[in-house]
């Protein structure tokens, strides 16, 4: 639901988007032999993809959006390495990420990933979102928004919740 450009998700909706995504990689007959997810806002996504496709996973952070609560992006931050079971990344890898808003993150991923990994003969991208402000264009996405709203995700609320406020 669009309100006031506000995008507000449920958890039936984001799943139906992750499956909707895999039909469009599948469709798209490329084979690929590893997922690489951008933590945190595509851990949920890849590691969902990864079960569908039984690919191997791959976890790379990255953090950007540190001040007012997470909404104002700062440096973006990437790291060094790559977290996996694997003995080596595979040739070819589809990155996915939550979505693309400015496109700065996969733009720079995209770009980093050959140079750290010379292996890599190709590096396809996939987001739920692409936002129509982002410079960046990913392979695959579920939802074009032009409008570019801010994206509610039913996770979030965990974002300002500590341990003592659980309910015991």
């Amino acid at each position: 639901m669009i309100e006031t450009g506000h995008l507000y998700i449920t958890w039936e909706r984001y799943h139906r988007l992750i499956e909707q995504l895999a039909i469009i990689v599948d469709d798209s007959k490329w084979e690929f032999d590893h997922i690489i997810c951008i933590a945190r806002g595509g851990l949920r996504v890849g590691d969902q993809l990864s079960r569908i496709f039984d690919k191997p996973l791959a976890i790379m952070s990255t953090s950007s959006y540190v001040e007012e609560g997470g909404t104002v992006r700062g440096k973006l931050l990437v790291s060094e390495h790559l977290t996996m079971t694997s003995a080596r990344l595979g040739d070819r890898v589809l990155v996915v990420d939550d979505m693309v808003d400015s496109g700065h993150t996969l733009h720079v991923i995209k770009e980093e990933l050959p140079k750290r990994y010379t292996s890599l003969k190709d590096v396809r991208t996939a987001v739920l979102w692409r936002k129509g402000v982002s410079t960046f264009h990913p392979d695959y996405f579920v939802d074009f928004l032009p409008s570019s709203p801010w994206i509610h995700q039913p996770f979030e609320h965990y974002d300002n919740t500590r341990v003592h406020q659980l309910p015991r």
